[in-house]
């Protein structure tokens, strides 16, 4: 696949660019992992969490992330939380009922991003901190299947980064990309630098 021998040249040509971005939602299992990968990675000079709380790291490869504490409620109130960024991930976690995905997309549309990605991964397959029972018993459902199968439905959050992040230093011509879970599958298992 030459899309996955580009890889590595598009992510040194993208970290030469100095770009920053933000993370909305990385005390989530997404967003954690996401960071994670995203200092490992190196792929960004500057690199902000915007987030209801600060969050506490310990390790040494946190020491230069910058934390912003906003309240969601009244977003207008912090405009300069969200400025100076090149790239902005959005992990907030929810159900597809509960986030209500079409009013959300236009909502996004609204903002006139340059550029703007939507991943909608199946059911994330994740050891959660917080207990949730139901999530639970379909991962081991899905666990206990052939990964094609289970694949069309489920996905590793590892794959979700893979992909968000392929997807990110990736130049492209749409204005808007929908990623469904086995577009997600597709570009997350483009290269395996991050194991799920």
């Amino acid at each position: 696949m030459a899309e996955t021998e580009a890889l590595p040249k598009l992510r040194e040509d993208f970290r030469m660019q100095n770009k920053s971005v933000f993370i909305l939602g990385a005390s989530g299992e997404t967003g954690k992992v996401l960071l994670k990968e995203i200092l490992e990675q190196n792929l960004f000079s500057k690199v902000s969490l915007i987030g209801r709380r600060k969050l506490t790291f310990d390790e040494e490869a946190y020491k230069n992330v910058n934390q912003e504490v906003v309240d969601f409620e009244k977003l207008d109130d912090y405009a300069s939380a969200f400025q100076g960024h090149d790239v902005g991930f959005c992990c907030l976690g929810t159900t597809r009922k509960k986030a209500g995905a079409g009013e959300v997309e236009a909502r996004v549309e609204e903002l006139q991003f340059e550029r703007y990605s939507v991943f909608r991964p199946g059911v994330l397959l994740c050891d959660r901190q917080e207990s949730r029972p139901g999530e639970w018993l379909v991962r081991r459902f899905f666990g206990s299947l052939p990964e094609s199968w289970a694949s069309g439905y489920s996905v590793p959050v590892a794959t979700v980064v893979r992909a968000m992040l392929n997807n990110a230093v990736n130049p492209s011509g749409k204005k808007k990309e929908l990623l469904d879970n086995n577009a997600i599958h597709d570009l997350g298992k483009a290269d395996d630098s991050l194991k799920p």
